[in-house]
């Protein structure tokens, strides 16, 4: 160690045989980059800095609300409407100031992700969105990155280790083997939509932090061409062994180029996923207009328990899957579906479309309740 206090600082990790003070300096020479400064990012951050991880970025261009505290524990009411990347970035820094944190105020995309690559040695998905998922193991497979992988869901979480041999013998698994191809635009809720048990991530996030530690410094057996699913409700545990699929070798792209070209928004959008779609998207405005004028059947197609509620317009709700079946409560010729964010509605509104034919003017609300709701706050 460089000085005294950094000894004290580590010394409970410096004792361990496995760890020893040449672990400690793998682990301060090491540089890592955390993508979502959120529920998994958060305890992510918080044991990488204190078990001193020397360099660690920030990728995350959202601020702090409220409904994050819950599961997003590094941040206090203080911090809401800060940005996360930088709030972050000073809060671990009273943790451990002995280490360089670099926050990044901005979403990643195709432009800036192998820029930001190129910079650290691990890379670790935060995220909840599928199209940055495939655009994170795209960039991390033709960068020859490691990739630490994550993901929550209400009750359950996975963690796995992508991109790393363990040995020569072994065939490096990413991302795509597991999952070739993004699921439809609204099969799977995300967190916002699905809720989340605010100590999973916590549990899941410290678990990608010990997979990130094992990978520096070399001890332990990391979750490579593994994966680790875990119940919060009961405690089960399993763990899968992944094998590398040829086929999805053609889905990334070949070559910086042709990474730089990709459209993952679209990937993942409901109009690659409904090439035919006959729904129409309306603005917050022409909504409003469409209530005001009265004749039209507003259908919330989300699940009873999704918040916030729609009290403001008369609304009939329908989930999205019982929809088909429940036609016979529409009774206007002008119809407007909307859900969270304006998938699963537009989903709605071709399911809708393809039922009454021309017989109807079927709409989703673009954005769904949640913008609807931003942009009646600011009116």
């Amino acid at each position: 160690m460089s000085n005294a206090n950094s000894y004290e600082r580590y010394r409970r990790q410096i004792i361990l045989p496995e760890v020893g003070e040449e672990g400690q300096q793998k682990l301060l020479r090491a540089k890592v980059l955390v993508i979502g400064a959120g529920g998994l990012g958060c305890p992510v951050l918080q044991y990488l800095s204190a078990g001193g991880v020397g360099t660690i970025g920030i990728v995350d261009d959202d601020v702090v609300a409220l409904n994050n505290l819950h599961r997003q524990v590094l941040y206090s009411v203080n911090d809401i409407g800060s940005s996360k990347a930088e709030r972050a970035a000073c809060i671990l820094h009273q943790l451990n100031p002995e280490i360089k944190i670099i926050p990044y105020n901005e979403r990643l995309t195709v432009r800036n992700a192998l820029i930001f690559f190129d910079e650290f040695d691990i890379i670790i998905d935060g995220t909840d969105n599928f199209s940055t998922r495939y655009m994170i193991n795209d960039a991390c497979v033709l960068m020859k990155k490691p990739l630490v992988y994550g993901a929550i869901y209400q009750f359950e979480g996975q963690v796995s280790v992508f991109n790393f041999k363990r040995n020569e013998n072994d065939e490096t698994v990413n991302y795509r083997d597991l999952f070739p191809n993004p699921p439809e635009e609204g099969e799977i809720l995300n967190c916002e939509e699905a809720g989340v048990l605010g100590v999973l991530p916590g549990i899941i996030g410290t678990m990608m932090a010990n997979e990130t530690i094992k990978l520096v410094t070399g001890i332990g057996e990391p979750l490579a061409n593994q994966l680790l699913a875990y119940n919060s409700l009961n405690n089960q545990v399993y763990q899968l062994t992944l094998s590398a699929r040829k086929e999805t070798r053609s889905l990334i792209p070949e070559n910086k180029a042709a990474f730089l070209q990709m459209d993952y928004e679209w990937l993942c959008s409901s109009e690659k996923t409904h090439p035919t779609a006959v729904g129409s998207e309306i603005d917050a405005d022409t909504f409003n207009a469409l209530i005001a004028n009265g004749n039209v059947d507003v259908i919330d197609v989300r699940e009873p328990y999704e918040t916030p509620l729609a009290n403001d317009f008369h609304n009939i709700k329908i989930p999205l899957t019982q929809l088909s079946e429940n036609t016979s409560l529409i009774k206007s010729d002008t119809i407007v579906a909307f859900c969270q964010r304006g998938n699963r509605s537009l989903q709605a509104a071709n399911i809708l479309s393809g039922i009454f034919g021309s017989g109807k003017k079927v709409y989703s609300l673009r954005g769904g309740i949640v913008e609807w709701m931003k942009q009646k706050q600011t009116v």
